[in-house]
C-alpha cells in the first residue's frame, strides 16, 4: 500500500538525534572495539506476522554468527518513509532496512546511488528464482529509477494483495451466494440493496476507492495496459477502456446504492471498523486487514477473490534494502537469505501473513492456507498489477480527490478522468526527462 508522505529538511536532524545509533565505523560491521555489528531497522509490529518471523530470523542469525552483535531498533513507517534518503546516506544509518517499494520511494533512491546493487547475491542465493515475474518488479530498478526492470535494489519477503472480504452470516441470512464473476457479484449487491442493506462498504477520503476503481478497471484489463499504465511502456489513454470502464461502472455503483454517498468522507479505519461490526455485507481491501480481522472479528467471515479477474492490486510487501553506506554488507545479506527460508516463511503465513515463498501445505489454519494459496495462484499467472497510486509521485492525493467526487457525485466520470490524467501524464513526463 504506498503511503507517500513530504517533510521538511529540518525534521531530518530531529529525526536522526531519535534514533540514539552509535555511528559503526571500519568494515565489516566492525564498531571501535573491533566487534562485529549487524544494525538493522523495520518498521513491523512486533506481534504481526512479519514482527514475529523476523524476530526468529534475527534470533537464527545470531545463532549462526556467534560473533556478531545485532544492533536491532523498531522504527515508525513515518520516520524511515520521511527521511529515509538523508539517514542512509550518513553514518547514522543502518546496515540492512524495510523499506517501502515503488519508483517514488527505493526506486527514487537507487536513482541517487543510496542503495546498494543486490544482482549479484540475487543470483547466487537464488532469490532470483523464488520470486515470481510480477513479485521480481518492486525488487528490480532502471537508472532512472523505474521499477519492473535493471538491477536488484531490493528483496521482498511478503506479499500483498486486494481481495473482497465478505460477511459469511449475513450472505446466508439475505440467501446471497459467493459470486464468481463480476455479474454474479452486482446481483448479489442487488439483493442487499433490496433488503436495505448497503452492500459494500467503502472510504472516500482515503485509498480504498481508488483500489476499487482499479479493481474494476483491471477486469477489463491485461498485461500490456499494467505495463502501460505502471512501467510507462505506451502512453495511456485515460478516456478509454479499461480505465473509462472502471469509472463509469464505479458511478453506476455509486447511483444504484452499492456504495454509500455517505462514505466519501470516510477514512479507510471507518471501513474496517464497520466490517468488524458486522454492518457491512463486503468490503474491496487489503490482506493487510487480514490478521486485524482475524483477532477481532467475531461473526463468520471470509474471503474470495475479486470475481472474474485475472489481474489483482497487489504487489510484493516492502523490501530489504542494503544501503550504500553499509559497512556489513555480507552480514546484511546473510540475514536478507535467512528471511526467505521455509521456516521463516512459514512464520510469516501462520501468523496471518502472506508469504511470497510459502508452501501452503506447512500453514495450518485453513483460512491462512486459503490466503496464501489465492495469492500464489494470482503471482504464478502474473496477476499482481500493483496500485492505482504508485505511477507517479503525489498521485494518491489526486485519486482520493477525483473519487471522492465520484462518490458524492460532485462530478461526472468524463470529469474525474481529466482530473486524474493530467497529474499522471505531467508525472510521467518528468520522470522520463530524469
Amino acid at each position: 500500500m504506498q503511503r507517500l508522505r513530504r517533510v521538511a529538511a529540518a525534521a531530518v536532524v530531529a529525526a536522526l538525534a531519535a534514533t540514539g545509533v552509535t555511528a559503526c565505523g571500519g568494515d565489516n560491521g566492525e564498531d571501535g572495539s573491533g566487534a562485529k555489528v549487524l544494525k538493522l531497522w523495520h518498521y513491523e509490529g512486533a506481534n504481526s506476522a512479519m514482527g514475529i518471523a523476523w524476530d526468529k530470523a534475527i534470533e537464527t542469525f545470531k545463532a549462526e554468527h556467534p560473533g556478531v552483535e545485532v544492533r536491532f531498533e523498531r522504527k515508525a513507517f513515518e520516520q524511515i518513509q520521511q527521511n529515509a534518503g538523508m539517514i542512509i546516506n550518513s553514518s547514522e544509518g543502518p546496515d540492512v532496512m524495510e523499506y517501502n517499494k515503488g519508483n517514488a520511494t527505493a526506486g527514487l533512491l537507487s536513482s541517487q546511488g543510496l542503495l546498494t546493487d543486490l544482482t549479484d547475491e540475487a543470483t547466487k542465493r537464488g532469490w532470483d528464482k523464488e520470486l515470481s515475474p510480477s513479485l521480481q518488479s518492486t525488487a528490480r530498478y532502471d537508472d532512472k529509477g523505474v521499477m519492473g526492470s535493471g538491477k536488484w535494489y531490493g528483496v521482498p519477503n511478503y506479499g500483498e494483495y486486494v481481495m473482497v472480504y465478505y460477511n459469511k452470516d449475513l450472505f446466508t441470512k439475505y440467501g446471497v451466494k459467493v459470486p464468481t464473476t463480476l455479474a454474479e457479484m452486482t446481483a448479489a449487491m442487488d439483493t442487499f440493496v433490496s433488503k436495505g442493506v448497503p452492500p459494500l462498504g467503502m472510504a472516500g477520503a482515503e485509498y480504498p476507492a481508488g483500489q476499487l476503481f482499479y479493481q474494476l478497471a483491471l477486469s477489463k484489463a491485461d498485461r500490456s495496459f499494467v505495463d502501460n499504465y505502471q512501467l510507462y511502456k505506451n502512453p495511456v489513454d485515460f478516456h478509454a477502456d479499461p480505465l473509462k470502464y472502471g469509472a463509469d461502472t464505479f458511478a453506476e455503483w455509486v447511483r444504484k446504492g452499492y456504495v454509500s454517498k455517505d462514505s466519501a468522507s470516510l477514512k479507510a479505519e471507518d471501513m474496517g471498523t464497520t466490517f468488524i461490526s458486522g454492518k457491512a455485507p463486503m468490503i474491496v481491501s487489503g490482506s493487510w486487514w487480514y490478521g486485524r480481522f482475524k483477532s477481532e472479528i467475531k461473526f463468520n467471515w471470509d474471503t474470495f477473490l475479486f470475481p472474474g479477474n485475472t489481474l489483482n492490486a497487489g504487489s510484493s510487501g516492502n523490501i530489504w534494502v542494503v544501503p550504500a553506506s553499509s559497512k556489513a554488507k555480507n552480514l546484511a545479506y546473510d540475514f536478507i537469505d535467512i528471511t526467505m527460508r521455509p521456516e521463516i516463511q512459514a512464520l510469516i503465513g501462520n501468523n496471518g501473513g502472506v508469504p511470497v515463498a510459502g508452501d501452503p501445505a506447512k500453514i495450518s489454519d485453513s483460512k491462512d492456507r486459503k490466503l496464501i494459496e489465492n495469492f500464489n495462484a494470482i503471482s504464478a499467472q502474473d496477476g499482481l498489477a500493483f496500485y492505482p497510486d504508485w505511477p507517479v509521485p503525489g498521485y494518491y492525493d489526486v485519486l482520493v480527490s477525483g473519487f471522492q467526487s465520484l462518490i458524492n457525485q460532485s462530478k461526472s466520470p468524463d470529469q474525474v478522468l481529466d482530473a486524474i490524467a493530467k497529474p499522471y501524464q505531467d508525472g510521467v513526463a518528468e520522470i522520463k526527462r530524469g
